[in-house]
């Protein structure tokens, strides 16, 4: 903003080239009830007296440990940098009787006896959500994509705002809570938004706007527990990326490089249209909002909103088409076979159909966790 305005600047920390972090968020299971295990900061204690080179970060629950890539350059780079730390922290949980688990939601676990981490900005969260900031028994993949100038960062958040669906139905594994089937394949994507800072952003139409905007939220007090909002993609000015956070954890090292890859690939696409001065694409706020719903109601099986005439797609056709139109881009950016493997996830079936079909079948939660541990061990890139 201009001198006089009294709001003070956001300095964003342009990144020269798009590199690439990855951020997911892993559960420690009791391998025999199968339940929420608390037992985070022992096995982070382990690891990093073990393997000091590993970064983790303690999450907002106890049972939960963070894989938190360095920068990269390239998808296969950040996914072997992810390989390495997960066999180190299932080595850890091992030695403490723990398997390590992830998807959307846990879908049988009482929030009620799931401790928050010992953090003080943990504890002011919880006073002022109350009931919906107690029940965040969800995992998310978090992904930053640098971008060299705050000029270009929310015509890029705008336009991966329309494949918000996209990135969502590929990755929903979150059909379970409390012991019942929701009928949602992302119910982590319903949970999350309850919370004052989370949920969709405002398409703002350039970083002044962005720097107003949080001008209020301090004043107003909005963001005093926490120091920033939580949006499902938002400027991260620290580390000069768009962090985009709309996917629900996967449970396997295969399907989150799967989803890397196509985030890598759309947010790179959206800047490479601002450099040959093409306009990128937006939808009106509401059809956003549909279309998120949309995808964590439906999942792969949505039909999605794709353009600002209201016309309508499968979100399958979308995807197998997207994996054809970014191949060469891929090829560009040394991901390739991971953006292919999409194609994998829209035969295969998303992590929700996987644990719908066992809880048909066996009308049990137990098995579902079960697979999701096998997927973990098995489905590598």
């Amino acid at each position: 903003m201009g001198p006089g305005t009294g709001i003070e600047p956001i300095p964003f920390r342009r990144s020269p080239r798009p590199t690439l972090g990855v951020e997911w968020e892993i559960a420690l299971i009791d391998p025999e009830t199968r339940d929420l295990a608390p037992k985070a900061v022992e096995v982070i204690d382990l690891v990093r007296s073990r393997h000091p080179e590993v970064h983790l970060e303690k999450e907002f629950l106890q049972n939960t440990v963070e894989l938190v890539t360095g920068i990269h350059e390239t998808v296969p780079e950040a996914v072997a940098e992810l390989a390495r730390d997960l066999a180190a922290v299932k080595e850890a949980a091992a030695d403490l009787g723990l398997c390590l688990w992830s998807s959307g939601s846990h879908p049988f676990s009482d929030w009620r006896k799931n401790p928050v981490s010992a953090k003080m900005a943990y504890a002011e969260i919880i006073e002022r959500t109350r009931y919906w900031g107690s029940q965040m028994l969800i995992w998310g993949i978090h992904v930053h994509v640098g971008i060299s100038h705050e000029d270009r960062v929310w015509p890029i958040i705008n336009a991966l705002m329309t494949r918000y669906p996209h990135l969502l139905a590929l990755t929903a594994s979150s059909p379970g809570w409390d012991g019942i089937d929701t009928g949602y394949a992302s119910n982590r994507t319903m949970l999350y938004q309850q919370l004052p800072t989370a949920g969709l952003p405002f398409q703002f139409r350039n970083w002044a706007e962005w720097e107003s905007y949080m001008h209020d939220q301090g004043i107003s007090g909005v963001i005093n527990h926490t120091g920033s909002m939580h949006f499902d993609i938002r400027p991260a000015p620290k580390w000069g990326t768009v962090e985009v956070r709309v996917s629900d954890a996967t449970s396997n090292l295969r399907e989150l490089a799967a989803v890397v890859a196509l985030t890598h690939c759309l947010v790179v696409h959206y800047d490479r249209m601002i450099d040959r001065g093409e306009e990128l694409p937006v939808l009106q706020p509401w059809h956003v909002a549909e279309n998120k719903w949309r995808a964590a109601r439906y999942g792969l099986e949505a039909l999605v909103i794709t353009s600002r005439d209201t016309d309508e797609r499968w979100v399958t056709q979308e995807l197998a088409e997207l994996v054809d139109e970014l191949a060469p881009l891929a090829t560009e950016l040394g991901c390739l076979a991971e953006l292919q493997l999409v194609s994998e996830i829209l035969e295969r079936g998303a992590g929700y159909q996987r644990q719908r079909r066992i809880h048909d079948v066996t009308g049990s939660w137990i098995p579902v966790i079960d697979a999701a541990c096998r997927e973990m061990e098995e489905m590598v890139p």
